[in-house]
């Protein structure tokens, strides 16, 4: 409270109930209005609160809540479920055909191997046998059919 006042207790009235007036239009040029009667009208109450001041309006009606809504055929458990089996169906598609391409590479590489090796080993044997023909400029050897006799050679 402030110095010098005095302090009083709060009054209490009754609360005042209002009809509402309608509106009629203002101007003889406006869009006419289809006269609408409502079902009824809302009463207009005032309440004074304890610290003297007036509120007005109307009462509301409170709303009932929606009813409950059924449960659905199927879980959404159930239909998780089945989602995840369809992924797993199509991973699995995918898996299977890089597992073959996978097989395939190996097969290819394994193959490419053999061929290296056999073209290598070819060209060492052609190399080989080149160098005996004597152009090679190497010494030839003759060895004939020797024989041994009493721990005597006889070649």
């Amino acid at each position: 409270m402030h110095p010098g006042t005095t302090s009083h207790p709060p009054v209490v009235r009754a609360a005042e109930v209002h009809q509402p007036i309608p509106l009629t239009p203002a101007a003889p040029y406006a869009a006419p209005l289809v006269p609408v009667q409502p079902a009824a009208v809302p009463a207009v109450a005032s309440v004074i609160l304890p610290d003297g001041r007036v509120v007005t309006g109307y009462a509301v009606e409170h709303t009932q809540p929606a009813p409950l809504a059924a449960k659905p055929a199927v879980s959404s458990a159930a239909v998780n479920v089945a989602l995840g089996g369809v992924g797993f169906l199509a991973v699995c598609g995918g898996l299977l055909m890089l597992t073959t391409f996978i097989t395939a590479l190996t097969a290819l590489i394994a193959q490419l191997i053999t061929l290296a090796a056999v073209l290598f080993g070819g060209w060492i044997a052609v190399q080989v046998f080149s160098a005996r023909n004597g152009a090679s400029g190497g010494n030839t050897f003759h060895i004939r059919k020797a024989t041994f006799k009493r721990n005597r050679f006889n070649g």
